[in-house]
């Protein structure tokens, strides 16, 4: 045995079914292993689609996403993938090759300092000098992924280390990491503060971000919110935390969230966020969610807790703990007039759109889309308009929302959902973009070919990069700069090159018919929807 073979058998022994990637010369001793295991693996087009995908099968299967490239430029292409995991705090385990250990430090051919390129942004990165030491550090990795606040651990593996023997492979039991004992339980006096001011409020919210999804307490924070009528927010990452229409449910909050969920947040006097950040997408003024009001703030990145507002109480844990901790709490609540206040709010302060009849109107036919999507399907977003129209118009039910909300990364949303797909094949995966984030990952349509991964897409076309384009509208007093998109592909001919099956809708004439036509069968479906070039999200 090699240690090749040793980095397979750490795969199987974590129960890893695919690894997303594009081999090399360095990482080939690896590649050469794999070939007698049953893990399947998927070669992507390009590396940073490697680890969105595994980003996509993690989010939804629950399971640490795996994805292996070569060194130096397969690395570094990795990075921004690696960047958008961590902002997002999705757990992967990234190996890259790299170059002959005694050459290291030489600048030869493919040598790229990956670990200490990606250090702020992983929980943590290996560089391998040993090949004995692979078992312990796989078993330390996954661990590591997986534990606390979730996020990606960089493997970086010398091509001679790959191929230097193993003695007898045994692949630890368990991990016992001295100076890594993430906080799980919450402080249970801590808690007790949280209900007895539960007990006095009058105008409580919660603010659901994404760690309720990641700590699986979606189930957990709807009974505590029914239990107590304790009205629920969400941040972009939180939505699916609770059912779109479910009556407790008041929207995202934000800098394009929905104005009553905002007002919401202002109003309270308690404010539990929970697995969220206090970052400036979702609070761009800090002070305003501590002014009259108890801010609790519980998760289970000790570092997040007073980061950039300091909260009342801090309660560090996983997030469904510490529901399953309060429920065991007897306690009454009485606020009535304030979930009766909120709906008034929901009802009167809906935004007014105005489209124009002559295109298909995304925020329309986001929603019709919603309603005629299977109830456990999974809906990937991309970034820029189409992101903020998705995350305002589409209707989850039992299924899951998927986008990058921290780092912002065009292109995620195809990637994304090969990997959604390929980590449960029985639902279905739609991923929405914009013509501009289409063309940074339309490579992978020879991807879903290839590997038969039937992932439904929709192209809101516009011709802009329509989110910077409607920035420079506001800022710039419509002088635009470097966002004309003219020079696009024909989708259609593009469709038919790969093999997709290709629908466009041109306004909102006949719309339900041709979702019901695009979501009819299990099948990849490229469908173009043509976009007023100048709508605005806020408009």
């Amino acid at each position: 045995m090699i240690g090749a073979d040793a980095i397979v058998k750490c795969l199987e022994a974590e129960g890893v079914e695919y690894v997303f990637g594009y081999p090399g010369v360095a990482i080939c001793p690896f590649y050469n292993s794999i070939l007698d295991s049953d893990i399947q693996t998927i070669l992507i087009r390009t590396e940073q689609n490697a680890a969105h995908a595994a980003s996509g099968l993690a989010r939804v299967s629950g399971k640490v996403g795996v994805c292996a490239v070569t060194s130096g430029p397969g690395a570094t292409n990795l990075i921004t993938g690696v960047a958008t995991a961590f902002a997002d705090s999705i757990p992967l385990v990234c190996i890259t090759g790299q170059v002959n250990s005694e050459l290291l430090g030489s600048d030869v051919f493919q040598e790229a300092d990956i670990t200490g390129v990606v250090e702020s942004f992983v929980k943590y990165s290996y560089l391998v000098k040993d090949a004995a030491d692979i078992p312990q550090i796989f078993k330390e990795a996954f661990h590591l992924a997986s534990t606390g606040r979730k996020g990606p651990v960089l493997i970086d593996i010398p091509i001679d280390i790959q191929n230097a023997p193993v003695g007898k492979f045994k692949y630890p039991d368990e991990v016992n990491m001295r100076t890594y004992k993430p906080t799980v339980k919450g402080n249970m006096a801590q808690i007790k503060k949280v209900i007895k001011e539960l007990s006095k409020s009058r105008r409580p919210l919660i603010c659901a971000g994404g760690g309720v999804l990641l700590s699986q307490a979606e189930e957990s924070l709807r009974a505590f919110s029914e239990k107590y009528r304790i009205p629920v927010v969400s941040t972009m990452m939180g939505i699916g935390a609770m059912p779109t229409e479910h009556p407790m449910y008041y929207g995202m909050v934000g800098n394009n969230g929905k104005p009553f969920a905002n007002r919401a947040m202002n109003e309270s006097d308690l404010l539990l966020m929970v697995g969220a950040r206090v970052a400036d997408r979702a609070v761009n003024q800090p002070d305003l969610i501590t002014e009259n009001k108890v801010l609790v703030h519980i998760d289970v990145d000790p570092a997040e807790i007073g980061k950039n507002v300091g909260p009342a109480i801090p309660l560090v844990g996983d997030a469904k703990h510490i529901f399953e901790d309060i429920a065991t709490q007897e306690f009454s609540c009485e606020h009535e007039e304030w979930i009766q206040t909120l709906n008034t709010y929901r009802d009167t302060m809906q935004p007014v759109r105005r489209p124009n009849p002559a295109y298909v109107d995304p925020a329309a036919f986001i929603s019709m889309l919603s309603r005629e999507m299977d109830d456990h399907a999974v809906y990937v977003a991309d970034v820029g308009q189409n992101q903020i129209w998705s995350c305002g118009y589409h209707i989850v039910k039992k299924g899951r929302f998927l986008t990058t909300g921290g780092m912002g990364t065009m292109g995620y949303s195809i990637p994304a959902a090969m990997g959604a797909k390929l980590a449960d094949k029985s639902r279905q995966v739609i991923a929405v973009c914009g013509d501009g984030s289409f063309q940074m990952s339309m490579m992978e349509l020879a991807t879903m070919r290839q590997f038969d991964v039937p992932v439904k897409i929709i192209v809101l076309k516009n011709n802009y990069l329509g989110m910077v384009r409607e920035y420079q509208h506001y800022t710039y007093k419509d002088n635009y700069s470097v966002v004309d998109l003219s020079g696009s592909p024909d989708l259609e001919k593009l469709s038919a090159a790969f093999g997709l099956k290709f629908m466009r809708q041109e306004t909102m004439e006949g719309a339900q018919d041709t979702i019901r036509a695009f979501l009819e069968k299990d099948e990849s479906v490229l469908l173009e929807c043509l976009i007023d070039p100048m709508d605005l999200v806020k408009g």
